[in-house]
This record gives C-alpha cells, sequence and structure tokens, in this order.
C-alpha cells in the first residue's frame, strides 16, 4: 500500500460484496465507506480534519505504531460521531481553542491512540457519547487532558495523561465517566476535575501525581467515587472538596503532599474507608464549615512532614474517625469553633509531640474506647464552651493526661491515665468538668491536681503511686465523692469535700502555670473572659517598674527611650490636671534588634508603667506571631486579628516577627489582611490597646517602607543592641546568685574569653545565650561534682574555667 493512501475493505453479509479499495485522501475513504468497514491507513502525515460518522474501523498499520499522523493546521483534527474503532493512530492539534480529538456520539472505541498537541483538551466528550479508550495517551501542555462534559460518559482504561497545561482530567455538566487503571501527572491544574450537580466519576486503581495543584478538586455538589487509587506529590492539597461536593474514598492512598492532604469546605462529604494519609505538610484532613463531615473508617493518617495538627475541624465541621490510628504527628485532633464536633471511637492517636485531643472555642470532642499514647498531652478542653465526652479510654505515656481550663466542661468516665510524667488530670483557670470513675497510676506528679478553686466534680476516681501525691487541691476547691488514694496525702484531701469555688482569671497565652510550663497560644470566642486576665490595678508604681528596668544588664539606650515616652506621658497627664493641653504621645513602639536583647521583657514592664500612669486598664501583655494573626481562607485572619486585639484590650499586643505579616514574596499572602485589620483596630480603638511590633532591624525597615499605613501608627523605634562580652558575663554572674551558685577565681575572665571567641552569627542569642551557657556549665559541673563521694559545700557550689562548654 503506497504511502499516504487509505484503504477500504467493504465488508457485507454477501460474499460478492467484500472488496478492497484504495483512496488518496481520508476524507474521500471515509466518504466511500459503510458501517462496518475496515480502513486501513498507510503511514504518513495526513492534514486533514477527519469527522467519522459511521460505524467504521479505522486503523494504521500493524506493527508500525504512530506512523500515522493526523495532523492538520487547525480546528479539530478528528471528530467522531459513531460507534467507530479509531486504533493505532497518532492525533496532534494546533488549534488552542478546539481539542485534538473530538467524541460527540455513539460508543466508539479508541485504541492505542497517541494524541500530542497545544490544543483546549486532548480528548473531549460530549454529550451523549460513551467511548470506551483504551491504552490511550495525552500529551497536551496546552489545555485539558481528557475533558468529558454535557453529560458525556465512558470508559477510560489503562489512559495516560502525560502532561496538561490545565486539569488533566476535567468532568462537568452532567458528565459521569469512569477511570481503570490510568495515569494523570505533570499536570499544571487539578489531576482530577470534577465540577457541578449532576456530574460525577468514578476511578479504580488510578495514580495523580507530579501535578501543579491539588491531586483530586470536587466541587459544586458533583460526586466522585475512588477506589485503590493513589495520589501523592502535588503542589497543593492532596485532595479537595468544595460547596457540597461529595467523595468516597477506598483503599486509597494519599502521600508526599505539601499542604492538605484532604481538605472540605462548604457542606462538602467525604467517605474515607481503609484508605491511608501520610507524609503532609499541614493537615491530613482539612474540615471546615457547617454541614461539612467527614466519615473515617480503618484508616491510618501518619508521617506528618509540617507543625500542623493531623486532623483539623473548624467553623461547625464534623468528623467521625471509627478504628483509626493517626500517629507520629505534631498534634493529632484540633477541634476548634461552636458547633464544630469530633466522634473518635475505638481508635489509637500515638506518638504525639504535642497535643493528642485540643478542644477549644465551643467545639465538643466524644472519644469511645480510644487509647492514647506518647503524647505531651493527651487531651486539652481549653475554653468556655467546649466539652464532650471521653468514656472508656486509656491516656499512657504522656507529659499531663487531661487539661481543663478557662471554663471547659467535658464528661470524662471510666477513663485511666497510666504513668504522666506530670499529672494525671489537671484542672486550673476556672476549668470545670466531671471526672467519674476515673484512674491515675504511676504519675510522676499528682494524680489528680485542681487548683484556682475550680468547680470540677470527682466521684469514685482512684490514685495509685502518684509521686507527689494523689490528690491535690486548692481551698474551695472541687466536690469529691468516693474517691480513694493508697497515699496518705491523697487519702486525706480526697476525703474533704469542696464548698463554692472561687472564681480564677484565665491564664494569658503566654503565662506559665506550674508543671504544664507555657500554655500554647490559641484563638477565643470570650474576649471579655480573656480582658478579666488582666489584674484590676497595676500592683507598682511606675517609679518601682523603672527600678526594675534599670537592674536589666545593658539596654542603656533602651533605658533612655523609655523613660523619656514616661515622662513625655507623666508630664501630660499633669498638664491636663491643670487644665493645660497635653502633647498626644503615641504609644505604639518598634523594637528592632536581634534574639534574646530582652524586647519581650521591656514590653511587658513598658505595659506596666503604662498602667501604673493610668493610660492603660491593665498593662498585661499579649504575645503573639504570625501563626497567630494569619488564618489558612479567607475571612478568618481577620477573625484572628481582632480576637487577639481583644484579648490586649487594656493592655499591650506584642507582635513578635511581625515583618513576617508582609514577606518579599507576598503574592496573595493572608498577611496582608492582618496588617489591614490591625491598622483599622488601632484607629478605631487607639486608647485601648498600645501595639509594640518587634523583630530583626532590617527586616523591620523593610516591613515599615512597603506599609506606609503600619509606620504612621508607630511614634518611634527603639534599637536592642547586641550584649558586649562584659554584659553577658553580668547575666551569668545573676544566674549564678539567683541558683545559689559561685564563679571561682579565674571563671570570670574565662567566660569574658568565651564570649569574645563566640560566633556572633545569626544563631547568637545574647541573653538567652548567656543563660544557655550558665545552664550548660551547671550541667558540666553536675557530671564531675557527681564523681565525689562526699563534696564540700564549696564542692556543690563553685563553678570552675572547666565547667564552660566547648565553642560551636
Amino acid at each position: 500500500m503506497a504511502q499516504g493512501t487509505v484503504q477500504v475493505t467493504h465488508t457485507g453479509t454477501s460474499r460478492w460484496r467484500r472488496r478492497t479499495g484504495e483512496y488518496a485522501s481520508l476524507a474521500a475513504a471515509l466518504e466511500a465507506a459503510s458501517d462496518g468497514d475496515v480502513l486501513t491507513i498507510a503511514p504518513g502525515t495526513y492534514r486533514e480534519n477527519l469527522v467519522v460518522q459511521r460505524a467504521v474501523t479505522l486503523r494504521g498499520p500493524e506493527g508500525s505504531p504512530g506512523s500515522v499522523r493526523i495532523a492538520p493546521s487547525d480546528g479539530v483534527p478528528l471528530t467522531v460521531r459513531s460507534s467507530a474503532v479509531v486504533q493505532d493512530l497518532h492525533v496532534e492539534g494546533q488549534d488552542s481553542a478546539a481539542p485534538a480529538l473530538l467524541v460527540e456520539d455513539g460508543a466508539p472505541e479508541l485504541v492505542d491512540v497517541r494524541v500530542v498537541t497545544r490544543s483546549a483538551s486532548g480528548i473531549e466528550v460530549r454529550g451523549g457519547a460513551r467511548p470506551t479508550v483504551r491504552r490511550c495517551t495525552v500529551d497536551n501542555p496546552g489545555g485539558i487532558g481528557i475533558a468529558v462534559l454535557d453529560g458525556g460518559g465512558g470508559v477510560f482504561e489503562e489512559c495516560e495523561i502525560v502532561s496538561a497545561g490545565q486539569s488533566g482530567i476535567a468532568v462537568r455538566g452532567g458528565a459521569h465517566p469512569r477511570l481503570e487503571r490510568c495515569r494523570v501527572h505533570h499536570a499544571s491544574g487539578a489531576g482530577l476535575s470534577v465540577t457541578g450537580e449532576h456530574s460525577g466519576l468514578e476511578a479504580i486503581g488510578c495514580e495523580v501525581y507530579e501535578v501543579k495543584g491539588s491531586g483530586v478538586q470536587i466541587t459544586g455538589r458533583a460526586v466522585a467515587h475512588l477506589t485503590d487509587c493513589d495520589v501523592h506529590r502535588t503542589t497543593s492539597d492532596g485532595v479537595t472538596l468544595d460547596t457540597d461536593a461529595v467523595l468516597t474514598l477506598a483503599d486509597c492512598r494519599i502521600h508526599d503532599i505539601p499542604e492538605n492532604a484532604i481538605d472540605l469546605r462548604s457542606r462538602s462529604v467525604l467517605t474515607l474507608t481503609r484508605s491511608t494519609v501520610r507524609q503532609f505538610g499541614r493537615n491530613g484532613l482539612s474540615v471546615w464549615d457547617p454541614g461539612t463531615r467527614v466519615d473515617a473508617n480503618q484508616c491510618e493518617i501518619h508521617d506528618s512532614t509540617g507543625d500542623y495538627p493531623a486532623v483539623w475541624v473548624s467553623d461547625g465541621a464534623t468528623v467521625v474517625l471509627e478504628s483509626c490510628r493517626v500517629h507520629d504527628v505534631p498534634d493529632a485532633l484540633f477541634v476548634l469553633d461552636r458547633g464544630s464536633r469530633a466522634d473518635v471511637v475505638d481508635s489509637d492517636l500515638s506518638q504525639v509531640r504535642n497535643t493528642a485531643v485540643s478542644v477549644s472555642d465551643g467545639a465538643t470532642a466524644q472519644l469511645d474506647d480510644c487509647r492514647i499514647r506518647e503524647a505531651a498531652t493527651g487531651a486539652w478542653f481549653r475554653d468556655h464552651g467546649s466539652g464532650g465526652t471521653l468514656a472508656n479510654c486509656t491516656v499512657d505515656g504522656v507529659q499531663t493526661g487531661v487539661i481543663v481550663t478557662k471554663g471547659a466542661d467535658p464528661t470524662i468516665e471510666r477513663c485511666t491515665v497510666t504513668s504522666p510524667a506530670e499529672a494525671g488530670f489537671y484542672v486550673s483557670a476556672g476549668g470545670r468538668g466531671s471526672l467519674h470513675g476515673c484512674r491515675v497510676t504511676d504519675s510522676g506528679g499528682y494524680g489528680f491536681h485542681v487548683i484556682d478553686g475550680c468547680r470540677t466534680t470527682l466521684k469514685k476516681c482512684r490514685t495509685e503511686r502518684c509521686a507527689r501525691g494523689g490528690f491535690e487541691f486548692a481551698e474551695d476547691g472541687p466536690l469529691v465523692e468516693d474517691c480513694t488514694s493508697d497515699e496518705s496525702g491523697g487519702a486525706r484531701t480526697a476525703a474533704s469535700t469542696a464548698s463554692t469555688a472561687k472564681e480564677s482569671a484565665p491564664q494569658t497565652a503566654t503565662q506559665s502555670v506550674g508543671l504544664l510550663g507555657a500554655i500554647p497560644g490559641q484563638r477565643t470566642t470570650d474576649p471579655a473572659a480573656e480582658k478579666s486576665a488582666a489584674p484590676e490595678q497595676p500592683s507598682r508604681s511606675s517609679k518601682d517598674v523603672l527600678g526594675e528596668l534599670d537592674k536589666l544588664v545593658g539596654l542603656e539606650s533602651v533605658k533612655r527611650e523609655v523613660r523619656a515616652l514616661t515622662d513625655m506621658i507623666e508630664v501630660g497627664r499633669r498638664r491636663q490636671l491643670a487644665g493645660l493641653k497635653a502633647a498626644s504621645a503615641r504609644r505604639h513602639l518598634v523594637f528592632t534588634g536581634s534574639p534574646g536583647t530582652g524586647k519581650t521583657t521591656v514590653a511587658r514592664l513598658y505595659g506596666e508603667i503604662l498602667a501604673s500612669l493610668g493610660v492603660l486598664q491593665s498593662g498585661h501583655l499579649v504575645e503573639v506571631s504570625r501563626v497567630d494573626l494569619v488564618g489558612e481562607h479567607i475571612g478568618s485572619t481577620a477573625i484572628r486579628t481582632q480576637e487577639a486585639f481583644d484579648r490586649a484590650r487594656g493592655g499591650v499586643l506584642f507582635i513578635d516577627e511581625a515583618y513576617a505579616l508582609s514577606p518579599e514574596d507576598s503574592g496573595r499572602d493572608f498577611g496582608r489582611e492582618a496588617i489591614d485589620t490591625l491598622v483599622k483596630l488601632m484607629e478605631d480603638h487607639r486608647e485601648a490597646v498600645v501595639v509594640i511590633v518587634a523583630g530583626y532591624t532590617a527586616e523591620m525597615k523593610r516591613f515599615l517602607s512597603v506599609n506606609p499605613g503600619v509606620a504612621s501608627r508607630f511614634s518611634r523605634t527603639i534599637t536592642f543592641g547586641d550584649y558586649a562580652p562584659e554584659e553577658l558575663l553580668r547575666i551569668v554572674e545573676q544566674q549564678a546568685d539567683e541558683h545559689e551558685y559561685r564563679l571561682d577565681t579565674g571563671t570570670g575572665e574565662a567566660l569574658l574569653k568565651y564570649f569574645t571567641a563566640l560566633p556572633k552569627g545569626p544563631a547568637f542569642g545574647n541573653g538567652r545565650t548567656a543563660r544557655q551557657t550558665f545552664e550548660a556549665m551547671v550541667e558540666r559541673h553536675a557530671g564531675r561534682v557527681a564523681q565525689f563521694d562526699e563534696p564540700s559545700t564549696d564542692d556543690l557550689t563553685l563553678l570552675y574555667p572547666e565547667d564552660l562548654p566547648e565553642l560551636p
């Protein structure tokens, strides 16, 4: 058969009708062919726009795949409007407004077709068409790989999208295809995109990877079912559901995702069965908005690569985890906001670096028959309106088993906490809660520790082998009934009954609460409760506070600046009392300098000074950074910033590393929203809060230069210089005196040489470095003195030059 010709084998029911003809063009061959005829195309390039309207077979020569190229200069190269068979063709399109291969009707078979194009779509299926597409390949860096539109459908088996300038496979307009063992990769949009009411997709044994966007995106009331599929190596979320989308994932694997592995919003519903989510940069499951719901059964979520909770439930959403495992993550489950709910049944939460279960802002969590192991905190019910139930759960190998604070009121029944390092159950800052039939064994601290007069109810609880005692209560503490302990101290306190508990002010986000250390910052829905954390009246005069400022090592220029501000405010107050006009001194400040130079300490003292002068109501300090202000979706940043500002009312809002709100490559970054909200709040409530922004000197100069609205709100910049070696030595001497150690003769000189030689790069921590040096000396001293059989007082207190750590 000559190159560039088409051989048509005419077939029919009668033997005499079988005959063969050759045609010089594809169009002529198609015109001559009838249903059932076979068109065999000779190798060559055909610059024709083909339309197949009969049930024929159109194929290239056997044994020469890719030798037939359909490549017109514009328009649709190949249109199929019948139940034809198209096999072993190479289709090339050049029209960015048209598909390369269009299926408009019938149930054709497309087999071993390769589409290499820069078209609107590589293969497009429309209307009533129901093709079967086998082993076809699409390479379309100019548009969509495969588009199934307007009620189209069909089955795609072992097909591959090797590149797409937009979505790999797009389904919309009520279309409903089925994918089997397909691969989608190197797409510049979503790997699989399903949009619109009545649109649907079924995928079995498919793989989506190397996608510049979401791996799977289901939106606008669309429905999808994925079974035995892999989604990995995306640049955005692994799976995204939005606006009443419905998705079922069974036996699937979502992994190596830099953002959220699965993100749901706006009343979307996900059913997740026997699936694995691992190696994600943000949340494994991120679930938002009322009506949004996840039902997960026999699933595993693990190996987070970021610093975010594995499961995040907020804004009224619901998550159900049944027989699931969550492990090797920073936090396991965070439930936030009124109306949000998590139900966890027969599940394991383990190897959690921070908090296994956190419930805040009025949310609810219910855990039944669950096991929490190896976490810093087992469960934390954080604030007013937050609660739920823990029933028949075990908590093992944690720092603290269960924490209840700030008016939270959970019910905890028949739960056991084993081997906590600090406390089994800890209640403070107005926390409530009902503990029934709970047990703590082998605690390194107390079994049940209730402070601040919290109104907790304990019934039939028991402790065994708790190092500091079974029960420790404040006066007027909880109501206790039928509780027992194997410690004599515990038995005495457990036998007491609590009268009316005194209301306790909640801790601020940066305060220390005894055995817990610092409470992590969090959003709150009760600003009034936060404001109550501040004292009603300053306990010290401005003179006393300035005296404490003067005692700080170094910072001479800082002290002068603060005194000048204080003098301006004090004289202004006296002029007003005398009936004179007072100069308006702007109180907002910029602190610049390296870490460890005392910026936070000076901010706290500055707030206390302003309170003592009557400028601020309380002067308390609320410290925040970008993570506390910037949300993850549109609108949430303004809410977080407002809440932080409300917590600081009457005091100082200290924003550390403020330049992070305005990164150099900001793009669509939500930090700008935080800045705009803050500027408006500073203007609308100029007397209520003093704002201090802090950070590295160069970065803060850039921050103020690119945000003139922010720069205009601040009266002056105070620079905190690095400490000199002599000042670092004084800090070590203060630390030694405070902890009852002494520096031997020669140790001071050795420290001066040490601090002079110490590298002063970006990691240099100034005062923090001095304190760490002292701690290292104490540790080396202990290692030395521990070898003495009977050490003297000098042995126990003197620090020698050899106790200094090695230079880094």
